[in-house]
């Protein structure tokens, strides 16, 4: 199998079109991880993903009949797209069967290319069985995105150019898994030539049917997948890459979607790329090895498959990246409700950043604040803060693994003030994102205004936005004016705004 597969790879069509991606040590990550990190940059192909490579092999190797008959696929993602360019390069006619949901800059981009989109069916089911119906109709031929020979050698060429790249050693390739295709050809490649070096599959927690196949000594349908990483959003490992993965592959490694987005951060951060979800499964399996064996001065090589990211992802990435390093912890605590509090607790905090501060006015002796603090990345850091608190009477909940406060209960905290609040004003303020900042404007108001409402979230920038209510009496209006100059910040009174009266009054 291996010396069959050897002689397709080498023998491959893929340079007519696709190029030859460099290899990049990754310095921070790996001076972070006290390994030599490599990554595979497959998101500077001409679409910007591997998919173009086993596409090509396989469109360029049918004969002139079948070339004249034009070629099809259901598709939504990276393998259209390679398969449009593909097809385009070779003047055959190429459909792609896409489902009517699929966004539109996906439709847009394998226009570009020249392929002719016909959306059909609102999942991908439906679009795969009218793709099956041109070819029973037309005698198209379908032009499967991972589980063909050819499409498998010509992933496989990775292989190739990581064992022709590399002049030192290599201990392990990480090469994501979804249906299969990347990481049958990067190993049946490797291990034909190198077999001490170790092949590692890496899926998502959402998708891994491979983990589970390998579990069960047999391909197995998982009963459902999650899209975070859509790119590998697989039920079933391929028929094909089943035979050549249980063999080749030596592990496979889960991580979360948590994971995934530090990782994601992690490639962005030492080489400015943004990858996919799915493209960055690899640095995610290396970290995860790195801490499972304690492995020290070896040569790792993740393989970033594609850099096909709809631009809205990106808040998303951005809000739990901390969290999925370990970075960022987020608590739930209860302080006294009294002026003078919010204060006293930053101060515990020390230098360590807030990168989020949520409070609204709930009773009139304690206050239960959602906050969020960037921690270092030394082990046992999180639980220093938290026996920090905790050592000064502070009731702390620990919510970083908590999906619902993750995701949800973060963008809720607060709601309509209750009937106790009275002479509530309400003001946004702009203040310089450095150490003491927050803490300067608390000391300044924060112990002569009872604060009923209070928001804060990092965003990045030069400047920190801040929300804030404050009980402040009719008498006492002109006394907070001269606290507000005197603080320096720029502010707006928004006591009137429409949104405050509708959602928070």
């Amino acid at each position: 199998m291996l010396n069959e597969y050897l002689r397709k790879i080498l023998t491959s069509r893929v340079y007519d079109v696709a190029i030859e991606t460099p290899l990049h040590i990754a310095p921070f990550l790996s001076e972070r991880l006290g390994n030599q990190i490599w990554i595979k940059r497959e998101d500077e192909q001409p679409v910007y993903s591997f998919k173009i490579r086993g596409a090509y092999n396989k469109v360029a190797q049918l004969t002139e009949e079948e070339k004249a008959r034009g070629v099809v696929a259901a598709s939504a993602g990276n393998h259209a797209q390679g398969l449009a360019l593909a097809a385009k390069e070779l003047g055959i006619k190429a459909v792609i069967v896409m489902p009517r949901t699929t966004p539109d800059i996906k439709v847009r981009s394998v226009k570009a290319r020249g392929a002719r989109v016909v959306l059909h069916g609102d999942a991908f089911d439906e679009a795969f069985a009218y793709s099956q119906k041109l070819v029973a109709e037309k005698g198209m031929t379908y032009i499967h995105p991972y589980d063909d020979p050819e499409v498998i050698a010509g992933q496989g060429t990775i292989g190739m150019e990581i064992l022709r790249q590399m002049k030192q050693p290599v201990d392990a390739v990480f090469v994501p898994v979804g249906g299969g295709g990347l990481v049958a050809g990067v190993a049946a490649y490797i291990k034909a030539l190198k077999p001490e070096i170790k092949v590692i599959g890496v899926e998502s927690t959402e998708s891994a049917c491979l983990a589970a196949a390998l579990e069960a000594g047999q391909r197995v349908t998982l009963p459902e997948v999650g899209i975070f990483a859509d790119g590998v959003a697989v039920a079933t490992i391929g028929e094909e890459t089943w035979r050549i993965a249980s063999e080749c592959v030596d592990e496979v490694i889960t991580v979360t979607p948590d994971e995934i987005c530090a990782a994601l951060k992690d490639i962005f951060d030492d080489t400015r790329a943004v990858a996919e979800p799915a493209g960055a499964l690899a640095v995610a399996g290396v970290k995860k090895y790195v801490e499972r064996y304690a492995c020290e001065e070896q040569n790792l090589i993740a393989v970033l498959s594609g850099a096909n990211v709809n631009f809205d992802r990106l808040r998303y990435v951005s809000e739990v990246a901390e969290i999925g390093e370990g970075r960022e912890v987020i608590l739930a605590v209860t302080i006294p409700e009294e002026p003078g509090s919010f204060q006293r607790f930053c101060s515990l905090l020390g230098k360590r950043p807030i990168t989020e501060f949520n409070y609204r006015f709930g009773d009139s002796e304690h206050a239960q604040i959602y906050v969020g603090v960037k921690v270092g990345p030394e082990p046992g850091a999180r639980a220093e803060l938290i026996s920090e608190l905790r050592a000064e009477s502070y009731p702390v909940m620990d919510l970083s693994d908590n999906e619902v406060a993750k995701y949800h209960i973060r963008h809720m905290v607060g709601g309509l003030a209750p009937a106790s609040v009275t002479n509530e004003r309400l003001y946004r303020f702009e203040f310089p994102e450095r150490p003491g900042a927050l803490l300067k404007f608390l000391r300044t108001l924060g112990k002569r205004f009872n604060i009923s409402l209070f928001h804060y979230r990092n965003h990045g920038a030069a400047s920190g936005r801040t929300l804030v209510g404050l009980q402040v009496s009719d008498d006492k209006i002109e006394q907070l004016q001269g606290y507000l100059l005197e603080l320096g910040y720029p502010y707006w009174d928004e006591t009137e705004n429409t949104a405050y009266q509708l959602f928070l009054r």
